[in-house]
């Protein structure tokens, strides 16, 4: 078995000081892989002295220079690739070849998004025509804490770390427990990238210990966080103490409205983007929300393309969906799916138990539940498994009613070839994503959400602009 408990801060890797031994969990197998450290409050500490002590030497470092940096990363990172994908299939469970295209490039894909957008970024601008006196400058907020999730590890790791880096703000990185070994593996591409020494930090550890500790923190100027809405609430509540600025990604439970006028591959195609990682996106479109002339062709559709959806190890090539990530998620998953039957929902595909064929690992059967109403738990809780909930519904009133009905507010999907209805949808839903008619968001656009999906933007400008504070300044001198 692997050991791996070392823990990066001020360009070194250095043993735990508080560490308790951990280990991490291949969900495929259910067996453990790697001894890792969970740290303690003078870990964080120590993390947070070194990020303090290199803040006022990396604000200063000229904007051209930290984006210098950035990109000798993106060498780094795309020379490892296959060491990184390795490691997050092995963690999380995403299947290999998922891991390498999905995964992997997420972060190569951020990235480069940062660098186009901070080379186009105006760090010091006029106020305006009216005031040749006054200056806007964008600053680092400070030392950043980012706590990051198990489900999109790289994702999630350069939205914030990326973002940071060219704002100049030095951090403190806790990754998932659950998903360690792919920071750990970033953390060295930061230090062959030649990031001064406590710019960059990693260390590992669970909530209650590392990431209350970040969080508390009256050295941490900023948390950046994603992960569920409860973890986000009490983040908030002990930062509250000293009054930093705080940035949530969390949960979703997007609806995906498809009127009667959809294209043909609306419902495949929702029912595949569900079922992707394994049905762990915050953005999953997990209420499947069908006009009723429409309506029974999309469950029985929906049905057939969930059970050819195919489930295997993690570690095997393929474009079948791997297991869940550890035994609490599988857990609470199956009781899901039986509550969704108890309440009356539809069982169409899959169900509860493993997939046939298989008696270990936290696979799940891809599922499918019609006659659905919002009421139901399965309608109001985020699964965060393949489970896919199909309401039925009349008008774009209804739709809009049903899709908004929801503590969450992060992506909502809409399939329609009104273009007037397309645009009316898309203001009326209240999230901070809308995709339409199978089209990404374009490279550099807003992630983020609100309501109990959290606030503040990650991605292209606005992830950096998060990491920024705005300074007024007058009397500003002629250059």
């Amino acid at each position: 078995m692997l050991e791996k408990r070392d823990f990066y801060i001020n360009g070194q890797w250095v043993a735990p000081i508080d560490g308790t031994d951990h280990h991490v969990i291949d969900p495929s197998t259910e067996e453990p892989t790697t001894i890792i450290s969970l740290g303690g409050k003078a870990d964080a500490d120590a993390a947070v002295a070194a990020a303090k002590a290199a803040l006022s030497g990396w604000m200063a470092t000229p904007v051209a220079d930290r984006i210098a940096l950035v990109e000798k990363l993106i060498e780094v990172y795309q020379a490892r690739a296959e060491d990184m994908a390795a490691a997050m299939s092995a963690e999380m469970g995403a299947p290999i070849d998922m891991s390498r295209s999905q995964q992997v490039g997420a972060g190569t894909y951020h990235l480069q998004n940062f660098i186009r957008a901070a080379k186009e970024f105006e760090f010091s601008r006029p106020l305006g025509d009216h005031a040749p006196n006054d200056r806007i400058i964008y600053e680092a907020v400070g030392v950043a804490a980012l706590i990051t999730p198990w489900n999109w590890p790289m994702n999630q790791v350069t939205l914030k770390v990326g973002a940071a880096a060219i704002a100049g703000c030095t951090m403190v990185l806790k990754p998932s427990e659950e998903s360690p070994l792919n920071a750990m593996i970033f953390a060295e591409m930061m230090d062959e990238a030649g990031f001064p020494a406590g710019v960059f930090n990693m260390v590992n550890g669970d909530g209650p210990g590392v990431g209350t500790a970040l969080s508390g923190h009256p050295d941490v100027d900023m948390v950046s966080f994603t992960g569920s809405s409860r973890a986000g609430k009490l983040i908030s509540k002990n930062a509250a103490e000293t009054l930093k600025r705080v940035h949530l990604e969390l949960g979703g439970k997007g609806a995906n409205v498809i009127f009667d006028d959809a294209d043909d591959k609306a419902v495949k195609r929702g029912v595949l983007h569900m079922m992707n990682n394994t049905g762990q996106s915050c953005n999953a479109p997990s209420r499947m929300l069908v006009q009723r002339g429409k309506y029974d062709a999309a469950v029985e559709e929906a049905a057939a393309v969930a059970g050819k959806v195919t489930v295997g190890p993690a570690s095997e090539e393929g474009r079948h969906i791997g297991p869940v990530v550890n035994e609490v998620q599988w857990t609470k998953i199956q009781d899901l799916i039986q509550k969704g039957i108890d309440e009356g929902a539809k069982l169409v595909a899959g169900g509860p138990g493993r997939p046939e064929g298989f008696n270990k690992g936290f696979y799940v059967r891809p599922t499918v539940f019609a006659d659905v109403n919002n009421e139901m738990t399965i309608a109001r809780e985020e699964i965060f498994g393949p489970v896919l909930s199909i309401i039925p519904f009349d008008t774009e009133e209804e739709a809009v009613e049903i899709a908004n009905d929801t503590p969450y507010g992060l992506t909502n999907y809409v399939q329609t070839q009104d273009g007037a209805r397309r645009n009316r949808m898309a203001t009326q839903l209240r999230s901070g994503m809308v995709e339409m008619n199978g089209t990404s968001r374009a490279a550099g656009a807003p992630f983020g959400g609100m309501k109990q999906s959290g606030n503040g933007r990650e991605g292209g400008i606005w992830g950096i602009e998060d990491f920024l504070e705005v300074k007024a300044v007058s009397g500003w001198a002629a250059e």
